[in-house]
């Protein structure tokens, strides 16, 4: 018999995995299913990237190991796509890991700043896999909650100052995954203070970067300071429908990205040197892919949110992210509605519960699908409310 080490005991269950799984049975059994659950994003990769991975694997020099710490020209390119974006200035020696998808330099940060009985703070809801990393370091986890009545941004006041003590990591995610908020610059200053008050790394999950609706997003590297306390996490995942090349980067504090590279050091020799050229082409070339996307995805969400609002059910703002937060109609469990819709109108959504206890109450919604299956969906949503 095969005993598991205690690590992975403690790795809590694969959220997405059921989700996937139940979709699929129901799709199996010859439902039209409107599978509206995970954020998988559902366009083609910009056709010049594909085109410079192309070039790229068909040159003898990619067939080798590339670099420990990814292509120099790769972490340059990085570099150069920030200041372009956000005005902040890099050191692509010092302060860019290149990682294999934002979720791998997620879970590893963890490995590299928490021991046992030291404690992460954790965005309740937020994205389950913080927790991963948490669990493998066999730390512990202080949920911060994120509420409508605070603009779901954490309420750093409310943390009880033995907790403020002990905890070594902090994770934000603006905009944010699930609830659709973003940050302004004012909350990331008073990041910056709590942070250095309280010895706290501050890892901030910028996967949705490139997608907000009112204004363009603001990087948690932009206020001052925020390199001395923090990194900051971005993939091409969402920004150019790349989620299955697996490229993102951990960037800001020097001594942190360090110790990311170091354990990387030890797991992998870098991504496949073509994928590095073709993210290179991605970040570097004519970037109107970018508008265009988030262009599509405001018409999706308007379109949703529309039919919603003709069939009286209540919504809540959706300034970014490619998803909606939906209050479910009273008497349902985000569970149970999930439930429902899925088994009795074949929609698949994400119940709130799944990304921690204060997101009971509502599902997550994915704007990944074409407008009409989308306005079909929000048809079928209407309608599930409706009948109870």
């Amino acid at each position: 018999m095969v005993l598991p080490a205690s690590r992975i005991n403690r790795l809590p269950n694969q959220f997405f995995a059921a989700l996937t799984a139940s979709a699929l049975k129901m799709s199996v059994e010859g439902h039209d299913i409107i599978n509206l659950g995970q954020g998988n994003p559902d366009l083609a990769t910009p056709s010049h990237v594909v085109e410079a991975l192309r070039e790229a694997a068909l040159d003898p020099s990619n067939h080798r190991y590339p670099p420990f710490r990814g292509l120099a020209e790769l972490r340059e390119a990085i570099c150069g796509f920030y200041l372009r974006e956000y005005g902040v200035t890099l050191d692509p020696d010092r302060e860019v890991a290149v990682l294999f998808g934002g979720k791998t330099g997620l879970v590893e940060i963890s490995q590299c700043l928490l021991d046992p009985g030291d404690v992460a703070l954790v965005p309740d809801p937020g994205y389950p896999d913080y927790w991963s990393g948490v669990a493998l370091a066999n730390a512990s986890m202080h949920f911060m909650p994120l509420t409508a009545s605070n603009g779901f941004l954490p309420h750093y006041e409310d943390i009880p100052e033995e907790i403020c003590g002990r905890a070594k990591l902090m994770f934000l995610n603006y905009p944010n995954n699930p609830t659709c908020a973003v940050a302004d610059s004012d909350f990331f200053e008073r990041t910056v203070s709590f942070a250095r008050q309280h010895d706290i790394v501050v890892a901030h999950d910028f996967a949705y970067g490139a997608i907000g609706f009112d204004r363009k997003p603001t990087s948690f590297l932009q206020s001052s300071g925020a390199k001395e306390v923090g990194v900051e996490f971005y993939t091409l995942s969402k920004t150019y429908n790349m989620a299955g090349w697996r490229v993102a980067f951990a960037l800001g504090n020097p001594d942190v990205i360090g110790l990311i590279n170091l354990l990387q050091d030890h797991l992998y020799v870098s991504l496949f040197g073509a994928v590095q050229k073709a993210a290179i082409a991605a970040l570097t070339g004519d970037q109107s892919c970018v508008n265009e996307l988030l262009n599509i995805y405001r018409r999706r969400r308007d379109g949703f949110l529309s039919v919603l609002a003709a069939g009286h059910y209540p919504t809540i703002p959706v300034p970014g992210s490619f998803f909606v937060w939906l209050p479910v109609p009273a008497g349902f469990t985000s569970s149970s509605f999930a439930e429902l819709l899925l088994q009795r109108h074949h929609v698949v959504v994400a119940p709130g519960i799944g990304f921690g206890q204060a997101g009971d109450g509502y599902v997550r919604v994915a704007m990944l699908e074409s407008e009409e299956r989308l306005n079909l969906a929000a048809r079928r949503i209407v309608l599930a409310a409706s009948r109870r």
